[in-house]
């Protein structure tokens, strides 16, 4: 089978079970409806009765997951083309922290519209990058040593979120802490119409960015010799990458671990050509958290799991598989 055919057998899997997962997000709940009424109040020939429950409520959400977790997948193809480590990802080097840190301050401390919510989140997020990047500098940015520097930079952020969720309002210190869990609970168009530029703007800046990956992954000498400015596209990537990882942390809270296992799981299938792994890496970033998000509401309910919870259960031990497998 050629590389084409394989890609489009791939594209021919993972589109349905997107849909198909979107479908049981929007059609199973508390309220439970069937696929065909879904479908039919969805193109305006359902009932009253159920179009509250799908277009208000479970809409917003599907596509808020989806979005959220193709957003952290290919901040993560960004950031571990950038750095050429495998175990790059917006939670490891610093991003999450970052933008979480900034978004915590916002709820807790100022007293200022969630509107702006998205736009502190990418600031925390292009300060930790800035700083790892800045630190990282030796004659040149050394990728390992980025990588490490955002770990420990994740480290202060998490502490000073700590101390504001010790120090705040306890209504308000309720809403951060379940808000850092990572959850997609009452997302609402309220919530999808400030996340939707971002998306629509970055994630095809970052597919348009593939050319530049792959030149990246032949490494800095190589890079320079074919005429790559390598420090200046690393900064645009990374720019990126920031925008993507922040705004959905300001949207859904710190969804871990998508950014690491939706790469992987892409390159695996697809290989290592960025304008392909890209929209598989999103596609199963989305897939991921709406999977995390539909078992979390279904497998204990009515209590419902935060899908943030889940992904780390996942998450963490696909790490630990991936440094057994490669030590170095």
């Amino acid at each position: 089978m050629t590389s084409a055919s394989r890609n489009l057998l791939v594209y021919a899997v993972l589109l349905p079970l997107t849909l198909l997962l979107l479908l049981l997000q929007i059609g199973t709940g508390e309220y439970a409806i069937s696929i065909g009424d879904t479908f039919a109040t969805l193109f305006g020939y359902g009932t009253g009765e159920y179009d509250f429950v799908i277009r208000t409520l479970r809409v917003p959400r599907a596509l808020i997951g989806w979005m959220a977790g193709a957003s952290l997948a290919v901040s993560g193809t960004l950031l571990q083309g950038i750095t050429r480590n495998p175990l790059a990802s917006p939670g490891v080097v610093g991003l999450n922290a970052g933008a979480g840190l900034a978004a915590v301050v916002v709820i807790v401390w100022l007293d200022v519209s969630r509107d702006w919510l998205p736009a502190f989140a990418f600031a925390g997020a292009l300060i930790v990058a800035a700083l790892s990047y800045a630190l990282a500098w030796r004659k040149g940015v050394s990728t390992i040593r980025m990588v490490l520097i955002g770990i420990g930079i994740a480290f202060v952020c998490d502490a000073v979120i700590s101390i504001a969720l010790l120090d705040g309002n306890i209504r308000k210190v309720n809403q951060a802490t379940i808000w850092m869990v990572g959850s997609l609970y009452e997302r609402s168009w309220e919530h999808f119409w400030p996340l939707l530029p971002w998306v629509v703007v970055f994630l095809p800046l970052a597919w348009l960015s593939a050319r530049t990956l792959d030149v990246l992954g032949l490494g800095d000498v190589t890079s320079t010799g074919l005429g790559n400015r390598i420090h200046r596209s690393r900064t645009w990537l990374l720019f990126i990458a920031v925008a993507l990882a922040g705004s959905t942390v300001a949207t859904v809270g710190t969804i871990g671990f998508v950014g690491l296992m939706a790469p992987h799981l892409a390159r695996r299938i697809v290989g290592t050509r960025h304008r392909t792994l890209i929209p598989i890496a999103a596609m199963l970033g989305g897939i991921i958290v709406l999977a995390a998000d539909f078992a979390g509401r279904t497998l204990m309910a009515p209590t419902e799991i935060p899908c943030g919870l889940l992904t780390a259960i996942l998450g963490g031990p696909y790490m630990v598989y991936l440094l057994l497998r490669d030590p170095k």
